[in-house]
């Protein structure tokens, strides 16, 4: 039997009731619901309903289809919207297949940028389907729901575009798949704080100069970093153990750092940090956001001075991604629902360990190998790659008194 589709699209100002009207008439017709797709900007509303039916024209208490588009234009009427109708045959909706979620983030936005986002979409024979924006600061976050596309093709295209335009640009399969990322494993120096620790320790120790450049070596993937830490390390032998104190005052973390972990708790997700930094002050952070796991090295203290060397196994690139897969089994959690965050040469294997590999304000060999990456200097940016808005956030924190609102 041939089944056909009917597209109903109402707009205008938004009121109370409407979807509960239309559907109503609805009822009194043998048409099964499809696809609703609803949007209100600024108390305009577009709502969008696709009835699919058996044979060329329903019937019911209405008649036929004749007298269902009759009484979808009359309810229009009365509620002061326009309406558009149409049908089709196409059964197969093929634009609704293989939908994506493109996320693009700016700041500013351009209308160029999004010019040439939304002409690779069209150029890639995809469909963008319904057009939300999640964030209008401190970035802009727009978000596109795309269908008929290819997703690894579509990535390439849009990352291109997004070099060209400047802005930060996320493809994702849509569904439980996006929605499923329940632990995040972040790195911490120039990462979740915006600073390298030891370069901290080495300005305490007067050998900033030096420090610094190994570790811009080993960071571009020049060196390896076991060799480049204790390279560094020994250079601090002879200082205080009171230096770690000092130190902790000195850390600043990344703009949004706190809403992003406050956010995603409060969603049950499990957080962790991994660092090529040190235990004396990893352990602040988490006891002060609440992190859930955390993997570093220890630095060597003898008599109350660090001796230039570290204690055990050293957490280096390999064992950044052990540790993202200790975390997932700890917590249950298949390594397809984790996400790892960095910007490093140190983290490209947990980033690809991991089910989603997003590259933070990072190396160009890291934004190349991650998934996806994010330039702006929000961390809480991370969280509109994950569907979640900024009016969601804020609403989150409304409700939670004891929880003051944060950077």
């Amino acid at each position: 039997m041939n089944q056909r589709t009917l597209l109903i699209t109402l707009t205008g100002p938004d009121r109370p009731g409407v979807t509960s009207r239309l559907f109503a008439v609805l009822a009194g017709f043998p048409v099964v619901v499809a696809d609703i797709e609803q949007v209100v900007i600024r108390g305009r509303l577009t709502l969008g309903v696709l009835v699919a039916y058996a044979g060329d024209t329903p019937t019911g208490t209405g008649g036929t289809l004749g007298a269902l588009w009759t009484a979808v234009e009359r309810t229009a009427e009365d509620l002061g919207l326009e309406v558009e109708l149409s049908t089709s045959s196409d059964t197969k909706e093929k634009r609704r297949r293989g939908r994506l979620h493109v996320t693009v983030l700016g700041s500013p936005l351009q209308p160029a940028a999004m010019a040439g986002i939304a002409g690779r979409i069209a150029a890639a024979g995809a469909n963008i389907d319904r057009i939300e924006r999640l964030s209008s600061y401190p970035v802009t976050c727009i978000e596109l729901a795309v269908s008929g596309a290819d997703p690894d093709a579509l990535r390439a295209d849009l990352a291109a575009e997004a070099h060209a335009q400047q802005v930060d640009v996320a493809v994702q399969r849509a569904g439980l798949y996006r929605r499923a990322k329940r632990l995040i494993v972040m790195d911490v120096d120039s990462t979740l704080i915006q600073a390298e620790v030891i370069e901290l320790l080495a300005a305490h120790a007067g050998c900033l100069d030096e420090v610094a450049r190994v570790t811009e070596e080993a960071m571009r993937g020049e060196l390896d970093f076991a060799e480049s830490l204790r390279r560094r390390v020994a250079l601090l032998e002879g200082l205080s153990e009171e230096v770690f104190e000092k130190v902790r005052k000195e850390v600043v973390l990344t703009p949004g750092a706190r809403t992003l972990v406050r956010t995603l708790k409060r969603l049950d997700y499990r957080f962790a940090i991994v660092s090529g930094g040190f235990t004396q002050l990893t352990d602040a952070l988490v006891e002060d956001l609440g992190i859930d796991y955390s993997a570093a090295n220890t630095l060597e203290v003898v008599d109350g001075v660090l001796t230039g060397r570290v204690i055990g196994e050293i957490v280096d690139r390999p064992g950044k991604a052990r540790a993202l897969e200790r975390f997932a089994r700890e917590a249950g959690i298949p390594i397809s629902q984790t996400v790892a965050i960095g910007d490093g040469a140190n983290d490209l294997d947990m980033i690809a360990t991991a089910g989603l590999g997003i590259a933070f304000n990072a190396k160009p060999v890291v934004r190349q190998a991650a998934d996806t990456a994010v330039n702006v200097p929000y961390l809480d940016s991370i969280l509109y790659l994950l569907g979640i808005s900024r009016a969601e956030v804020e609403a989150a924190d409304a409700e939670d008194v004891d929880v003051p609102p944060g950077p």
